[in-house]
Protein backbone atom coordinates (compact mmCIF):
# COMPACT_ATOMS: atom_id res chain seq x y z
CA UNK A 1 0.00 0.00 0.00
CA UNK A 2 2.71 2.40 0.74
CA UNK A 3 4.66 1.76 -2.31
CA UNK A 4 1.44 2.61 -4.39
CA UNK A 5 1.06 5.49 -2.42
CA UNK A 6 3.96 6.54 -3.08
CA UNK A 7 3.88 5.56 -6.99
CA UNK A 8 0.91 7.77 -6.88
CA UNK A 9 2.78 11.28 -5.14
CA UNK A 10 5.95 10.80 -7.27
CA UNK A 11 3.45 10.58 -10.32
CA UNK A 12 1.28 13.44 -9.52
CA UNK A 13 4.41 15.67 -8.39
CA UNK A 14 6.11 15.46 -11.51
CA UNK A 15 2.95 16.58 -13.71
CA UNK A 16 2.90 19.56 -11.63
CA UNK A 17 6.48 20.32 -11.77
CA UNK A 18 6.24 19.86 -15.59
CA UNK A 19 3.06 21.51 -16.18
CA UNK A 20 4.53 24.48 -14.63
CA UNK A 21 7.45 25.10 -17.02
CA UNK A 22 7.71 28.08 -19.00
CA UNK A 23 7.27 26.82 -22.65
CA UNK A 24 10.56 28.05 -24.66
CA UNK A 25 9.32 30.64 -27.55
CA UNK A 26 11.53 30.93 -30.74
CA UNK A 27 12.45 34.28 -31.84
CA UNK A 28 12.37 34.99 -35.24
CA UNK A 29 15.22 37.16 -36.64
CA UNK A 30 14.40 38.93 -39.75
CA UNK A 31 17.20 40.46 -42.00
CA UNK A 32 16.86 43.46 -44.71
CA UNK A 33 19.36 42.63 -47.23
CA UNK A 34 19.62 45.11 -50.64
CA UNK A 35 19.19 43.44 -53.37
CA UNK A 36 20.55 44.32 -57.09
CA UNK A 37 18.25 44.19 -59.40
CA UNK A 38 19.42 42.13 -62.84
CA UNK A 39 18.16 43.18 -66.16
CA UNK A 40 16.79 39.44 -67.67
CA UNK A 41 16.66 40.13 -71.82
CA UNK A 42 12.48 39.74 -72.76
CA UNK A 43 13.59 37.88 -75.84
CA UNK A 44 14.87 34.64 -74.40
CA UNK A 45 13.12 32.24 -74.92
CA UNK A 46 13.58 28.72 -75.12
CA UNK A 47 14.65 25.87 -77.76
CA UNK A 48 10.92 25.11 -78.72
CA UNK A 49 9.83 29.42 -79.27
CA UNK A 50 13.16 28.98 -81.20
CA UNK A 51 12.52 25.89 -83.37
CA UNK A 52 8.65 26.95 -83.98
CA UNK A 53 9.95 30.24 -85.16
CA UNK A 54 12.80 28.94 -87.99
CA UNK A 55 10.12 26.30 -89.26
CA UNK A 56 7.57 29.26 -90.01
CA UNK A 57 10.51 30.98 -91.86
CA UNK A 58 11.28 27.94 -93.50
CA UNK A 59 7.26 27.31 -94.33
CA UNK A 60 6.89 31.08 -95.23
CA UNK A 61 9.88 31.13 -98.03
CA UNK A 62 8.24 27.84 -99.43
CA UNK A 63 5.02 29.49 -99.77
CA UNK A 64 6.54 32.70 -101.20
CA UNK A 65 8.16 30.98 -104.22
CA UNK A 66 5.39 28.56 -104.66
CA UNK A 67 3.34 31.72 -105.21
CA UNK A 68 6.48 33.17 -107.41
CA UNK A 69 6.40 30.07 -109.22
CA UNK A 70 2.42 30.07 -110.10
CA UNK A 71 2.34 33.67 -110.66
CA UNK A 72 0.50 36.61 -109.24
CA UNK A 73 -2.86 37.01 -111.06
CA UNK A 74 -3.41 40.62 -109.76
Amino acid sequence: MKTKSLFVVLALGSIFFTSCRETVTEREVVREREVEEVEVEEDREGLIERTGKEVDREVNKEIDEEIDRIGDDN
